[in-house]
This record gives structure tokens, C-alpha cells and sequence, in this order.
């Protein structure tokens, strides 16, 4: 557009000047939300500035909150992105992407900040994205361990000192184990991670790391129950776990084959985390177990601390998996289960016939259920307490509706009362519950080649 320069006549200069002030204006109301995040590394202050900045330029769908402290007293910000950002909507499950647990594994950190920059510019543009927001609700950590972040002083591709918390804890040693006691002082980042997970129906997960290029899946630790003479670990629900290993992997260009020349070969870019090197404490088993939450541990450069100039192709190879990886969370089946009076019923046990978890999954308190699952059919065990088990089939399509589960609710149509059904979910004790299980013993005396892969990897992983 093209126009005349303003006048020196008095009322010309006026009428410039409120122009000039209605494109500043305008100008001013643009630019936070058409200015692109650089590609750069983002402390403690300018990453909190660009959270502040979305929440308050994308506030119908985003809520910024922070979980909980950090030993310095830094925030542990989550940006939640969704039609309903500040709570559950029954029918809409939750998903998350937690980052920078070490604080010397940079890429995750960024890349969570750049996907949130994607997430809140390409809703009602992007017919993917915008259908994902309007299905899911997102909540997004783009750094678990903020004090290990500024504690690195100079970065390095193996380790620094940044890698423990500020009090020299690894935070992926410090959750609650399944499998053996844990006696290390839990740290805040962990407590307000646990803490967390109380508040929130979780369905699935993933954990950003570096320093190796693969998709790692549970368990990281076992026993023989468990695989573990057979150098695995292995959930009831690893038909599932590989599958979502293999989602993210499959889509990244440089999660095949030794990329890092590890000498460590990963087929497909998946891994068992167990096989790989088994580990006590780690966040992705006490998901599974404690959060009935399905997490996998990304892996996602050989470098921990890479050069600011690679972080545009880190975007470029990881952002088709980080949105794929995300609709993952519509597989298998939800519903509520209800009495008959059409009252939700929590604290009700639902999972799959054969495929029990030692910590039993059980509804919210809006009575409802998420249960991930590939395409086939299972028999459903339904357990309200105090009752017997009730069992039904249940077959999940093979082309199931995009952007949700296959729907399926449950109504029990019992003679007697069911006031007795408590309306809080008590939780499993944090105590390993494994240990009851066969030849546990052996469960902390893995192969010599494991223990020294296991030492290697305390030592510089």
C-alpha cells in the first residue's frame, strides 16, 4: 500500500500521527504471534518469557502453571495446549512430553519449545493439528531439571556437570522402583513429578534425552519373571510399547541403524530398556506401574549438548514423529463405567483379561477408562469392588475413528447398593511390588556383561 507523506499543515500532522499510532498499534498486537522462536538455546528467563508469551497471546487454548520447584527454586513450568486447557474434559485424554531430565541433554529442551510454537501458530491452519487439540489435551515440560540446565558451564557431548540435579541427584535414578528398593532421597523435581501424575489421567508419555539415537520402551529393570535371563524386561503390554518405539522411530531419519557409532545395534531404532542397560529409579517404569501411563524414553542425539546451528535439523528429523507420537494416545479403547442408575463409578478395575498389571488400572473419579491397545480382540475384566469380576468382549477396528479410541462404556445393573465404592482411587504402595514374584533374587544379579554396560552408562549416559 502506498500513500502520500503527511503534510506539514496542522491538521494533516494530526492525522498522520493517528495513523502512525493505529499501525503501531496493530504492529504491536502481530508481532508476539507472528514472531518465529529462534533456533537458539533458551535459559531459565527467555524460555519463561516465551512460555508467558504464549499463554498470554493463546490463552483459549493454552494454561501455563508450574508443577512444583526446583532446588534453586526455579519453576518446573507445563504448557497445557487444548479446547480445554485449564481442566479434563471426561472423553479427552491427556497426554504429555516431559524434557531436559538431565540437564546436559539439550535437544529435548528445544525441541518441546519449538513444537509448542507449532502446536498454538498452525491451530485452525493445519487440519492435523487442529484436529489434535481439539481431541487431546497436551501438557507440555520443556525442562524437568532447569538447575542442571544453568549449571552447564561448558557444553560437552558426553557429560558435564550438569547431568544431576543442583543437590547431585540423576533424577531418572530417584522415582520409586518396582523391582527393587530405592533408598535415594527423593529431590523435589522428582516429588513434584509424582505429585503431578496424582492430578492428571494420563494416558501416554514420552521422556527427551541425548547422547544415543534410539526409542527405548519398558522396563528398565526386572526380574526373571520378566525376561530378565533372557537380557529383557518386558511389560504385558509390549506388543504395544514396540509399536509406539517403532511410531516415533520409524519417521525419524536417524533412528536406524549405528548413527553414533556406539557399537550398540538397535533394529528399527527400538529398544527393550532393560536390554539395553537396566536401571533402578527410572521415570518411565514408575509411569507404567504407579500413573497407569504408558511412557518410552527418547533418545534423540548422539551429542547431549550439540552446537545451537544443528538444533534446525533436530526440528526438521523429529517433528513429523513428535506429532505422530501424540495421536497415539486415541489407540485402543475408552468409556466410562457407570451403575444403573447412570451414576460414573470410580475406583473400578478395567483391564484386559490377559494382560494384568501388578499395579491394577482402575477409573477416575469421572468413572472413566483408557485402556491402549492395538487393533484385535480382548476380553475385558471389569472389577468393582466387592464384587466379582465381570467379563466382556471388546474388538477395536482396525481402522479406527481418527483422533479417538474406540468408545465402548459399561453399565452394571447390580441388585444391591453401591455406596460402599470408594470415591478416591487409593494408590498401589511405592514399594517394589515385583518382589513377591518368582526368583526375585535374581533380579539384582544381571550378567557381567550388563553389569559393566550398566556401569559404563552410570559413568558417561
Amino acid at each position: 500500500m502506498t500513500g502520500r507523506p503527511c503534510g506539514r499543515g496542522r491538521v494533516e500532522v494530526r492525522a498522520c500521527a493517528g495513523n502512525m499510532d493505529f499501525a503501531r498499534l496493530w504492529l504491536g498486537l502481530l508481532l508476539p504471534l507472528v514472531a518465529a522462536l529462534d533456533f537458539s538455546y533458551h535459559h531459565q528467563e527467555e524460555m519463561e518469557a516465551f512460555l508467558k508469551s504464549v499463554a498470554q497471546n493463546y490463552s483459549s487454548i493454552t494454561h501455563l502453571h508450574s508443577i512444583g520447584k526446583s532446588v534453586k527454586g526455579r519453576n518446573l513450568w507445563v504448557l497445557v495446549v487444548g479446547r480445554s486447557p485449564k481442566e479434563h474434559r471426561i472423553g479427552i485424554p491427556e497426554f504429555k512430553y516431559v524434557a531436559n531430565m538431565h540437564g546436559d541433554e539439550t535437544v529435548g529442551r528445544e525441541l518441546l519449545l519449538h513444537l509448542i510454537d507449532y502446536l498454538v501458530t498452525s491451530d485452525g491452519k493445519d487440519l492435523e493439528i487442529t484436529n489434535l487439540i481439539n481431541s487431546t489435551r497436551i501438557h507440555i515440560m520443556p525442562s524437568m531439571n532447569p538447575d542442571g540446565f544453568e549449571n552447564v558451564k561448558k557444553p560437552d557431548c558426553f557429560y558435564s556437570n550438569g547431568r544431576e540435579n543442583d543437590n547431585f541427584y540423576d533424577l531418572n535414578r530417584n522415582f520409586p522402583d518396582a523391582f527393587e528398593f530405592n533408598n535415594e532421597t527423593r529431590q523435589p523435581e522428582t516429588v513434584a513429578v509424582m505429585e503431578w501424575l496424582k492430578t492428571e489421567t494420563f494416558v501416554l508419555s514420552a521422556n527427551l534425552h541425548g547422547g544415543a539415537l534410539v526409542a527405548s520402551y519398558p522396563f528398565d529393570n526386572g526380574i526373571p519373571a520378566t525376561g530378565t535371563l533372557h537380557y529383557r524386561s518386558l511389560t504385558p503390554d509390549d506388543d504395544v510399547f514396540q509399536y509406539l518405539a517403532n511410531t516415533y522411530a520409524s519417521r525419524n531419519p536417524n533412528m536406524k541403524g549405528d548413527q553414533c557409532k556406539s557399537k550398540m545395534n538397535f533394529p528399527n531404532g527400538i529398544t527393550n530398556g532393560y536390554s539395553w542397560y537396566p536401571l533402578k529409579g527410572g521415570m518411565q517404569d514408575y509411569n507404567y506401574v504407579w500413573a497407569q501411563c504408558f511412557e518410552i524414553t527418547l533418545e534423540l542425539s548422539c551429542c547431549k549438548y550439540p552446537r545451537e546451528e544443528k538444533l534446525p535439523s533436530f526440528w526438521n528429523h523429529n517433528k513429523a514423529s513428535l506429532i505422530e507420537y501424540m495421536k497415539q494416545v486415541h489407540l485402543g479403547v475408552k468409556g466410562q463405567v457407570f451403575d444403573q442408575n447412570g451414576n460414573p463409578l470410580p475406583n473400578v478395575i478395567v483391564e484386559v483379561q490377559d494382560r494384568k498389571h501388578i499395579c491394577p488400572y482402575k477409573t477416575n473419579k469421572f468413572g472413566e477408562y483408557y485402556l491402549l491397545l492395538l487393533p484385535g480382540s480382548y476380553i475385558l475384566n471389569v472389577t468393582v469392588p466387592g464384587h466379582n469380576p465381570y467379563l466382556m468382549k471388546v474388538i477395536i477396528p482396525k481402522k479406527s475413528q481418527d483422533f479417538s479410541a474406540f468408545k465402548k462404556d459399561i453399565v452394571f445393573s447390580f441388585r444391591g447398593q453401591l455406596d460402599s465404592i470408594p470415591v478416591s482411587n487409593p494408590p498401589c504402595p511405592l514399594i517394589p511390588l515385583y518382589s513377591n514374584l518368582p526368583s526375585h533374587s535374581a533380579a539384582t544379579k544381571p550378567s557381567v556383561f550388563l553389569f559393566l554396560v550398566t556401569l559404563f552408562h552410570i559413568l558417561f549416559k
